[in-house]
């Protein structure tokens, strides 16, 4: 047996590597012994001995001051190092982690990248075990297989890997649900109630709307019960049966309506459908405000308590929302949805809203109650009907789960699929909002059940967009941003002002003379040292167009409408900046939309996550507002850019998007990120590093300002949620909102 353990070693050996620190990083003493000082630390590996070309388990085992390590490995070939050749690995910190991979020659160098942002590490296990072909194969089937949704190939063995790889990308490793609950859902005692109740200067009766029919008994019960078990006393439970057949759901009602007065039970004679019986239960109500509560559904012990708490906070609410999750049959909570506060453009793009939902009395009056025709979606229908009559600011989200959505066979909770007419409703609810509002556009059905794109018009003069592009000494990247610009791009009305930044490569020069003959692409110099926030400034006096776009030089356009809807949204005069869906060119997410406060200043939402993967809650695929986008591609009208007095040029290198954004944010304009333009963003390639003491010094004092200038604005995000982490940017839980 000895003897076999030596030959299989021989022939598939774990090769452990010695790790070389290269950038940001710094050795320390005590529990944790590396300190990553900056957003791109790496290290080199260095082998022992040769490593072979083939295929590997990769074991992996960090402990970190942080929940998660977003991993890579490059690998040279002989080129340098790429995106193209480089491996992700999502790992949790002081556990285990494998991946197969497979290196398609022998390595010239590997770096490794164990970390996007500054934290403290230790690596605990970091060793590469040979693999046969067989086993690889074997092992990344049965990883596919695991995995919900995923898709087994066919075909070669290097299309599973790829395929294994993008699963693999998208995963994240976060804390559970459950440990979520135990550690920040703390208790409230029935003392604390009473004195907050009392603290509170408005008390007002909270009708609650419940239609039932033919209701599950036993679902029935425990959620009469739950409304029963609410810490706050001032309500009432206004219940309007739609001609149940079930006796036993009669008897149940009857017998909540003699135990308890505040519970009301109105009998329809026929049967009426959702719509009408919800008029037939606000037709009990008298209370001040109105929660919507379906017939299966469950409310927090304590959901009514934190409404009213939020109504005092905000005395000009009409309407509020909080956070919810699913609850099955046993009675299991899981697929928590922490939203986003009042997202217009998402709301637009689908129902995120959903529950808990309540509304004031007056507003439902005045909107006519519920409509007739929707059913399916009369939430989303009445929502919209209420948000036509009030303010943004008078919605209001509580970022707590207050609601149980009853997740049982047959239930859109647990698949819209179960229900496909409501994709249809929610279809009809939204075209008749725009109807009535005079906005001529056009709304679609997505795949995705229950959401929707929104296409607004543009207008009959078309305006013109200058297209800007910084460059200095890029000739492939900017060749090919150019190009792919002029040859796919469908909306024709624009200019290309290139500012070439001092290049000195004679390819670059002579293909920027070359270029700058062509009527609608101008070249200017601008001879100073690189500030990309001067260069934009600089660029935009001389624009002719009415539409300013940022467009970097490594960007390269793959469908040609991307254009089109970036004008779309930018012509639209409530909205701010406009920012596109960019991918690495292996085709995973480099942006969607910036989160603020992850990594100390601003995040991308989704990163790295696989092109087709539908988001936290589908928001890979909606159209939605954001605190910021990157100036990567980036369009907003000329007027708004010098309304707030363009880039600001004390942030030369570093986060000159963010405060850009938030200064058109601040102004009052809404900036809103779009999955319908998409664009390849090969930064990898041309973005530079914080290499040196000055570069360091000058990140270092890019974050300082953006703190000390934007202060709390860099941790309340309003389009993110305080429930979900700061630290990375795949919305995971936030644990003891640390």
């Amino acid at each position: 047996m000895r003897y076999f353990k030596y030959l299989w070693s021989w022939f598939f050996p774990r090769l452990a590597f010695k790790l070389v620190p290269k950038q940001h990083l710094l050795a320390t003493e005590g529990e944790f012994i590396w300190q990553a000082n900056g957003n791109d630390p790496f290290f080199y590996l260095r082998p022992y001995f040769s490593l072979p070309k083939g295929w590997y388990m990769l074991h992996i085992e960090l402990a970190a001051d942080v929940g998660r390590m977003p991993v890579k490995l490059y690998c040279d070939y002989g080129q340098g190092f790429s995106e193209e050749h480089s491996i992700s690995v999502s790992v949790a910190t002081n556990a285990l982690t494998k991946r197969v991979c497979y290196f398609a020659k022998q390595p010239k160098r590997i770096r490794f990248d164990p970390a996007e942002q500054a934290c403290r590490f230790t690596v605990k296990r970091f060793v590469l075990v040979k693999l046969t072909q067989g086993k690889a194969e074997q092992l990344m089937h049965k990883k596919l297989a695991a995995n919900a949704g995923s898709l087994v190939l066919d075909g070669s063995l290097l299309n599973l890997y790829a395929n294994y790889s993008k699963v693999l990308s998208g995963k994240h490793h976060s804390a559970t649900y459950e440990q979520w609950q135990t550690a920040n859902e703390l208790a409230l005692s029935a003392k604390e109630v009473t004195q907050g109740i009392a603290a509170f200067k408005n008390t007002p009766v909270v009708s609650i709307i419940l239609p039932t029919y033919n209701t599950k008994v036993a679902f029935l019960q425990d959620c009469i019960e739950s409304v029963l078990a609410q810490s706050y006393p001032h309500w009432q439970l206004c219940i309007a049966d739609d001609a149940s057949t079930d006796n036993e759901v009669l008897a149940l009602l009857a017998k909540y309506h003699e135990q308890d007065q505040r519970i009301l039970v109105t009998y329809r004679q026929e049967n009426g459908h959702i719509c009408k019986a919800s008029n037939s239960a606000l037709s009990l109500a008298t209370g001040e405000w109105v929660i919507l509560l379906d017939h299966d559904d469950t409310l927090a012990e304590h959901a009514l308590y934190y409404v009213i708490s939020a109504i005092n906070e905000t005395p000009n609410a009409q309407l509020l929302y909080s956070d919810e999750d699913k609850i099955n049959e046993q009675g299991e909570r899981f697929a928590p949805h922490f939203k986003s506060s009042w997202n217009r453009d998402l709301f637009y793009s689908h129902n995120y809203i959903t529950h808990l939902s309540c509304i004031k009395q007056a507003l439902l009056a005045k909107i006519g109650g519920f409509k007739a025709g929707v059913e399916g979606a009369q939430d989303y229908d009445v929502l919209l009907r209420c948000i036509s009559q009030i303010g943004d600011k008078q919605i209001v989200h509580i970022p707590r789960v207050l609601y149980h959505w009853r997740a049982a066979v047959g239930s859109t909770a647990l698949s819209a699929k179960q229900k496909t007419y409501t994709t249809n409703a929610g279809l009809k609810a939204l075209t008749d909002y725009f109807t009535k509002t005079n906005i001529p556009v056009e709304v679609n059905k997505l795949p995705l059940a229950n959401c929707y794109n929104v296409q607004w018009p543009l207008p009959n003069a078309l305006p013109k967009v200058s297209l800007i592009i910084p460059t200095r000494d890029g000739y492939e990247l900017l060749k090919t941003c150019v190009t792919s610009i002029t040859t796919l791009t469908t909306y024709q009305h624009y200019e290309i002002i290139i500012v070439n930044n001092q290049s000195r490569c004679e390819q670059t020069l002579d293909y920027l003379a070359l270029v700058n003959q062509q009527p609608n692409i101008n070249v200017i110099d601008y001879d100073k040292p690189f500030n990309f926030s001067s260069i934009n400034n600089f660029a935009v006096k001389q624009a002719k167009g009415d539409i300013v776009g940022l467009i970097n030089d490594d960007i390269e356009v793959f469908e040609g409408q991307w254009l089109t809807e970036m004008v779309r949204q930018a012509c639209r005069p409530d909205i701010g900046c406009v920012g596109a869906k960019l991918y690495y060119p292996d085709e995973r997410i480099q942006h969607a939309g910036v989160i603020l406060g992850i990594g100390e200043v601003a995040g991308h939402a989704h990163k790295l996550y696989p092109k087709h993967h539908n988001g936290y809650h589908t928001r890979l695929q909606l159209t939605q507002n954001f605190s910021a986008v990157t100036a990567a591609a980036l369009l907003v009208r000329k007027d708004i850019y010098c309304e707030v007095g363009g880039f600001e040029e004390a942030l030369t290198v570093a986060f000159n998007d963010v405060d850009f954004c938030l200064k058109v944010r601040e102004a009052g304009y809404r900036n809103v990120w779009t999955p319908f333009a998409q664009l390849i963003h090969h930064e990898s390639v041309s973005r530079g590093y914080e290499d040196t003491p000055e570069k360091q010094q000058r990140f270092a004092q890019e974050i300082s300002y953006m703190k000390e200038k934007w202060r709390g604005a860099l941790t309340n995000d309003p389009f993110y949620s305080p429930n979900l982490t700061n630290k990375h940017e795949d919305f995971s839980l936030r644990v003891n909102k640390s």
